[in-house]
């Protein structure tokens, strides 16, 4: 049993930035793919990027178009996701998860999900 816990989430002014974190409760074993999810009103839940714990290796979805980075911190157990150039289409409520698939973008093969943070870009 994997728990995630994500904070970071606010409101931003359009251009502004944010860095979510997702903390886990252990170190997630070498071959876990943590993610970062989204999901605005109305809309399906959205991969946004995800890294793989023990190489380090990183995906992007293509709305994150080198605006987004996701990091991790071993020390810490800790996931980041650094929002940058902000808009109102962000808007959303994101999610950090594991998964042990290699289907990375799929949020279906996702095993545990945090609570998710809310991120809203209003001026």
């Amino acid at each position: 049993q994997v728990q995630l816990v994500e904070s970071g989430g606010g409101l931003v002014q359009p251009g502004g930035s944010l860095r979510l974190s997702c903390a886990t409760s252990g170190r997630p074993f070498s071959d876990y793919t943590m993610g970062w999810f989204r999901q605005g009103p109305g809309q399906e839940r959205e991969f946004v990027a995800a890294i793989i714990w023990g190489g380090g290796s990183t995906y992007y979805a293509d709305s994150a178009g080198g605006r987004f980075t996701i990091s991790r911190d071993s020390a810490k157990n800790t996931v980041y996701l650094q929002m940058n150039s902000l808009n109102p289409e962000d808007t959303a409520v994101y999610y950090c998860a594991v998964t042990t698939s290699w289907r990375r973008r799929d949020p279906a093969r996702y095993d545990w999900w945090g609570q998710g943070t809310q991120v809203t870009v209003s001026s």
